[in-house]
């Protein structure tokens, strides 16, 4: 039986490179996406033309019952799950002392509990397997902490604690669990500034530039991979040495 991945926010460019890497890898892709149908749709064709199978699943992963009927639809659509992906998230910034509720309830919603629903669904599944492995995006933001970006920081330093811990609960079951943490990374949000808030980030990074969403995929793969077989409870920093 090929090994099944699923891996949320499949529709943004880092989940894409992840779906695809994984494809590329031998597995089967249950692709998530919230708002990003046409995406999802578009990367979908591309990795049935790899020859692998693969599904497109709509969830809303603040809900709790969204989380676990995607890992259903995962097992019943693809004959199971041996990876999770936790890509899912969004930012919403803005200064601590004018941010309100709503924005911080929200990007912990999408951030952290989205990885604590679907992780809790699906470690079961792999415990009972004892095969594994689940791959936690966090972020550089959540090591270092950024002004402006108070709960999305918290959101991803949380994430940090909960791969440690979660790692250490099922190791014994033969389930590795790892979170891989981007610094600044080429996406559609990096396009739309403008040059020289770009060249102000990039002299904060040792290698002077950007990375890209197949650099952070690449070591998904690998932590996905049997090579990554006695890996757990790690934080891999992926951002060009700017948190050295």
């Amino acid at each position: 039986m090929s090994r099944v991945a699923l891996v949320t926010g499949a529709s943004g460019g880092i989940g894409r490179a992840i779906s695809f890497k994984l494809a590329q890898d031998g597995f089967d892709i249950a692709l998530h996406y919230n708002r990003g149908e046409s995406k999802a749709q578009e990367l979908l064709a591309e990795i049935k033309k790899l020859g692998r199978n693969a599904v497109a699943l709509q969830a809303d992963l603040s809900k709790p019952e969204s989380c676990a009927n995607l890992i259903v639809q995962c097992v019943a659509l693809l004959g199971g799950i041996y990876a999770l992906v936790n890509n899912a998230g969004l930012t919403d910034d803005g200064l601590l002392m004018r941010m309100s509720d709503e924005q911080y309830t929200s990007v912990m919603r999408a951030n952290m509990d989205s990885c604590f629903y679907c992780t809790r669904e699906a470690v079961s599944l792999m415990a009972k397997a004892r095969q594994g492995r689940i791959v936690n995006i966090t972020s550089v933001v959540g090591i270092i902490g950024n002004a402006g970006q108070a709960n999305y920081a918290a959101s991803k330093a949380a994430i940090i604690g909960f791969t440690k811990s979660c790692a250490k609960e099922v190791a014994a079951r033969n389930v590795c669990v790892n979170a891989v943490a981007p610094g600044f990374i080429t996406t559609a949000m990096t396009d739309s500034l403008g040059e020289d808030v770009k060249e102000k980030m990039k002299q904060a990074i040792p290698m002077r530039r950007f990375g890209a969403p197949e650099d952070v995929a690449d070591l998904v793969g690998f932590l996905c991979s049997d090579s990554a077989a006695y890996i757990t409870g790690q934080v891999m920093v992926v951002d060009g040495g700017m948190v050295i």
